[in-house]
């Protein structure tokens, strides 16, 4: 399985993640599992509760077109997302709908809209820099398959195995297929210093990047979805940001915003 890529390329422009990315998958993710096919590449379909946090969002950006990302529940009204799953710089986002305790986007679960969406007031949608945003919705009570992830402590985790969860495309050239599932993959997360070594000075202290050695990291459909670590007990490390344009499968890393650096700021909008 493999998450979001946001169309970083090496002059430093930006496509836009809804028009290039999010409403393309969105579309296809819907009319595969209306089809009913399963299929995944470099991981594993996930079961209903093992990662109760995770969360879907069907975007409306507009009256006719819908967009895609994910989402981690860190309170019982609050979940954490992509900064630019809201606002992509072309396309502000009218409403979200947020798909709690569900392994398909577009049917079943717990399915609450909000359009109570607070992005970092640093966004910067040029470098993706503080590319982080705060969803509000109503209360959910916790059960099996509902609950928060932690919130993590200001630590480097370089060297730590970690896990990317979404419902997103399965590599570069493949098509996102039907019924796509809620998947996840392992991967590792490298350094800064190494990062850096792809994507220049983007790399900054707020940012967390992974390894995308073995084809294994983001790809397009699952922008804001989490970078976690743990076993049943886990912590919420990274956001899923951006990438490299050449794809999913060339083998480089990907960046996430470094949760650990906007804590106060979590902790200022609960």
């Amino acid at each position: 399985m493999k998450l979001l890529i946001i169309l970083l390329i090496s002059t430093g422009t930006f496509g836009y993640y809804h028009k290039d990315v999010g409403i393309p998958k969105a579309a296809r993710i819907k009319e595969a599992e209306e089809k009913g096919i399963q299929r995944i590449t470099g991981g594993e379909y996930t079961d209903l509760g093992t990662y109760p946090f995770f969360a879907g969002l069907v975007i409306a950006v507009d009256m006719n077109l819908t967009s895609v990302c994910g989402s981690s529940l860190i309170s019982n009204t609050k979940l954490i997302t992509a900064a630019h799953c809201w606002n992509d710089g072309e396309n502000t986002a009218m409403l979200l709908e947020v798909v709690l305790a569900s392994t398909k986007l577009f049917s079943g679960g717990t399915r609450l809209g909000t359009n109570d969406v607070v992005a970092h007031e640093d966004f910067n949608i040029d470098t993706l820099q503080n590319d982080i945003a705060i969803i509000t919705i109503s209360s959910v009570e916790f059960d099996e398959n509902l609950k928060p992830i932690n919130l993590p402590t200001e630590q480097s985790y370089v060297g730590i195995q970690c896990h990317v969860v979404g419902f997103g495309r399965t590599g570069e050239g493949n098509p996102v297929t039907m019924a796509q599932k809620l998947s996840h993959a392992m991967t590792t997360v490298i350094s800064n210093e190494e990062c850096a070594t792809i994507y220049g000075d983007m790399i900054t202290d707020s940012l967390i990047c992974t390894s995308g050695v073995d084809g294994r990291g983001p790809c397009g459909g699952d922008s804001g979805g989490p970078v976690f670590y743990g076993n049943e007990d886990f912590v919420v490390i990274g956001v899923v940001s951006f990438g490299a344009v050449e794809g999913c499968d060339a083998g480089y890393p990907t960046s996430h915003t470094r949760v650990s650096a906007f804590l106060q700021w979590i902790n200022e909008k609960m």
